[in-house]
């Protein structure tokens, strides 16, 4: 019986934009869904992180809007490929089980909360925090480290 080619790997690149879009999707989604449960809107948390570009004023806006929610989702969005590229140099690294990527992932988005709110100066943290508490943030991380799983998990070729 003949097997099959393996697949070549993807690369880096590659691999850092399916796991950098997909953790910024989920976690997105995550950060608007807790906003409009504690903050009465939605896209307050989103719009909270475009304040890298337009200051405090960012935190305050409530609707939607190309200048604050575009913005917003398009600065999480490229951190989190900044995370993800991290964490796909590791994975690249070092190749693992399914478990220790999981573990890799988690490590990931742990440290990516430690740096964003310890190190990084409040202008550059992620905003959200203003209209969510600590349990939804914990969320927020818990479901990019997800993404980045998730990226992982898509590439890997079906079972047989």
């Amino acid at each position: 019986m003949s097997r099959l080619p393996a697949r070549p790997n993807p690369s880096w690149l590659v691999r850092t934009n399916l796991s950098g879009a997909l953790a910024a999707v989920l976690s997105s989604v995550v950060v608007a869904a807790c906003s409009a449960r504690e903050a009465r809107a939605a896209f307050a948390g989103v719009n909270a992180t475009s304040q890298w570009l337009w200051g405090r004023g960012a935190k305050r806006h409530l609707r939607p809007s190309w200048r604050y929610t575009a913005v917003g989702y398009l600065v999480h969005h490229f951190s989190s490929l900044l995370w993800a590229g991290v964490y796909e140099w590791w994975c690249l690294r070092r190749p693992a089980v399914p478990r220790a990527c999981a573990t890799r992932a988690a490590a990931v988005a742990a440290t990516a909360f430690l740096v964003d709110y310890t190190i990084t100066p409040r202008r550059f943290r992620p905003g959200f925090e203003r209209h969510i508490g600590p349990a939804s943030i914990a969320a927020v991380y818990l479901t990019f480290g997800l993404g980045l799983y998730a990226g992982a998990r898509l590439r890997r070729p079906p079972r047989r």
